[in-house]
């Protein structure tokens, strides 16, 4: 193959780890000699930002040089830059910020000590960070717990990452402030490709001239292209965070490198663009794909080799006379997981990722903290049924597993490759029988592996398979408990109840796994009362200590979902809007049944804050909110008796 292909991960995803797709792809690469490389900008641009040379150009343009504030990218308002040290003057600029401003010369002295104590260098420091002095303390410092409580006396690195987080924190709350509104260390511009049934907002913010992130983003995707001369760039976009820039990408190839093909896939495109219309999404890309990647874009390398026509290609738009086509006349099949070969994570920068701590809880901390390989055992979902899921979708529905040998064979490699013994298997939900072989080969090799995963709440978690997972190397699983309703989880098809979720959870804590609950509020119907019914089961499950972290999500309607399909047979409607030349996904439920589900956003966030933090029991529920609920008529034994 003569083709060479730069994978790229826009900004932003995650501090601590990178994000596997690109990983999974190159590993496929290399099994058919195609030349591959990769680059995760989000952490490239999050070392140059915070580094002594890049807050020295923030506080520039606080001070009213290039950028500055107004969110003057989301379209329809001002572009006018009105921002730095004129705001400040007048007053305009907030009390936290100016404080920030005034103390530029200490954030800029200390960044890139703290950024390199976050990498895992120079450990020494976490003594200089929790003696209190050294590191200024801006608005995030506020919100501090109980360090002792948290961390106890010993726990001086652990309590050091805490606040080095807090202050990072600082920073991008003033980056976000001051210099561009849609930063956030995890996400960029995610408004704009979140619900974008129109380019047009997209359009507008993409023809504005860029911001200061921008430039450094820029600036790092020119040194990769110099370095590896690619003739395609394939660019990953997995959530609405990564849409803006990696259009961006797109926009700065094809202005400076026309000769350079631009593809674009991942998960936000899987989910969003399945009905694109719109041709002028192809001003900065020629290819988007769908579902996975590898065929594609095999396909795609073959085409552009001149030995494949474009009708022959798989599952992908382009445009063609001004419209865009859906060129997928192959009928070659997906390529089997067996065959997809080992992920490789070299080219990425792994020295480079920041292991944060956001909330001090232990399971929580585990998306943020730790630098950890990601593997998946099984492609799809082996349950496939919740009604609020994607089951329609090719990554739901399409149940592929790998065998255990294969997949230690896999670890094995990564773990030569990059040197870590962790493991995130990204499964939607990984099956018991296979978590059950894959222990037992690890356990057979002696292999040392620290893993977490996703699973449902099966029965078939015993007391004893889970303590043979824990003898593998487990450490935590996450799963749905979802509405912590009966009829609800009925009504999702989850194949579980709050009794069978309570006492396999307990199992797995009981082996020494932490766990963690994904909730859910505001499906069709749900009333107040099974609201506050949830919250009490939720109280309980904490108290009794079985599930340790969780977090509060509000029902999406999806136009992949059986709910999103068929909505009137789950007692809503979905709001009559014409669909969109791009993005169609997200629907707009109508529940006229149920309550007004945004009135429990904030207490069911914030009780869960403080059980998470082992505190606030014995708090009434009515503490959590500033309108009046109904008691709970969940027994005050409910989940104690369940346990025993």
């Amino acid at each position: 193959m003569s083709q060479s292909i730069l994978f790229i991960t826009p900004p932003f995803t995650q501090l601590n780890t990178p994000y596997p797709a690109t990983a999974c792809l190159k590993g496929f690469m290399n099994t058919r000699d195609v030349r591959s490389f990769q680059c995760d900008l989000g952490i490239e641009v999050i070392g140059v930002l915070f580094s002594q040379e890049g807050l020295e150009g923030v506080f520039e343009v606080v001070d009213g040089g290039t950028g500055g504030r107004g969110d003057w990218r989301t379209g329809g308002l001002t572009d006018k830059r009105t921002g730095g040290l004129a705001d400040w003057q007048t007053g305009k600029l907030e009390e936290k910020f100016r404080r920030m401003v005034g103390m530029r010369d200490v954030y800029i002295r200390t960044v890139g000590p703290v950024v390199g104590f976050l990498q895992g260098r120079n450990p020494e420091l976490a003594h200089l960070i929790c003696g209190g002095g050294w590191l200024p303390e801006g608005g995030r410092f506020g919100q501090m717990t109980d360090l002792d409580h948290d961390f106890g006396h010993l726990g001086i690195q652990d309590r050091a990452k805490y606040l080095a987080t807090l202050y990072l924190e600082d920073i991008g709350d003033l980056i976000t402030g001051t210099v561009d509104p849609h930063f956030g260390f995890s996400r960029y511009a995610e408004r704009l490709g979140r619900s974008a049934a129109s380019f047009d907002r997209l359009q507008q913010a993409l023809d504005h001239p860029g911001s200061y992130i921008d430039t450094l983003l820029t600036g790092i995707l020119q040194d990769k292209i110099d370095l590896h001369q690619p003739t395609l760039a394939a660019i990953s976009v997995p959530f609405p965070g990564n849409l803006y820039s990696g259009l961006k990408c797109g926009q700065w190839i094809r202005k400076n490198h026309p000769g350079i093909k631009i593809a674009m896939g991942g998960g936000y495109v899987n989910t969003e663009l399945r009905s694109l219309s719109d041709p002028r999404v192809f001003d900065f890309v020629d290819f988007i794909t769908l579902d996975d990647g590898e065929a594609p874009l095999m396909h795609l390398v073959e085409h552009l080799d001149g030995k494949r026509p474009p009708e022959m290609l798989k599952r992908t738009f382009t445009r063609v006379d001004g419209r865009v086509v859906y060129l997928n006349g192959s009928e070659e099949p997906d390529v089997a997981q067996r065959d997809t070969g080992t992920p490789d994570y070299s080219d990425l920068p792994l020295d480079k990722y920041l292991s944060v701590i956001e909330v001090a809880n232990p399971m929580h901390r585990l998306w943020s903290d730790g630098r950890w390989n990601k593997l998946m055992l099984a492609h799809g979902c082996y349950w496939g049924k919740c009604t609020f899921c994607d089951v329609t979708l090719d990554y739901i529905k399409r149940y592929e597993p790998n065998k255990a040998p294969l997949i230690c064979d896999r670890i094995e490699a990564i773990i030569v490759q990059t040197g870590r013994h962790g493991f995130h298997f990204t499964d939607e939900a990984a099956p018991p029988a296979l978590l059950r072989n894959l222990a037992l080969e690890i356990i057979r090799r002696k292999l040392t592996v620290v893993w977490w995963t996703n699973i449902r709440f099966e029965k078939s978690f015993t007391r004893e398979l889970c303590t043979l997972l824990k003898e593998s190397g487990c450490i935590a699983v996450s799963g749905g408990l979802e509405v912590a309703s009966d009829r609800i989880l009925k009504m999702i098809n989850k194949g579980v109840t709050v009794a069978q979720v309570a006492r396999v959870a307990d199992h797995f804590t009981r082996a020494g796994i932490m766990v963690h609950a994904y909730l859910m509020y505001g499906f069709p119907t749900q009333t107040v009362q099974e609201t506050v019914d949830s919250l009490e089961v939720v109280r309980q499950l904490f108290m009794h200590g079985v599930v340790q972290s969780g977090f509060w999500h509000q029902f999406a309607m999806t136009a992949h979902s059986p709910v999103g399909l068929d909505p009137q047979r789950f007692g809503v409607e979905k709001e009559d809007v014409p669909p969109g030349a791009f993005a169609n996904n997200d629907l707009i439920p109508v529940d006229r049944k149920g309550c007004d589900h945004e009135l429990f956003s904030d207490g069911l966030k914030k009780s869960l804050y403080n059980y998470m933090h082992g505190i606030c029991f014995d708090f009434p529920l009515q503490e959590w909110f500033d309108f009046r609920i109904p008691r709970t008529k969940i027994a005050s034994g409910f989940i104690g008796k369940l346990i025993r």
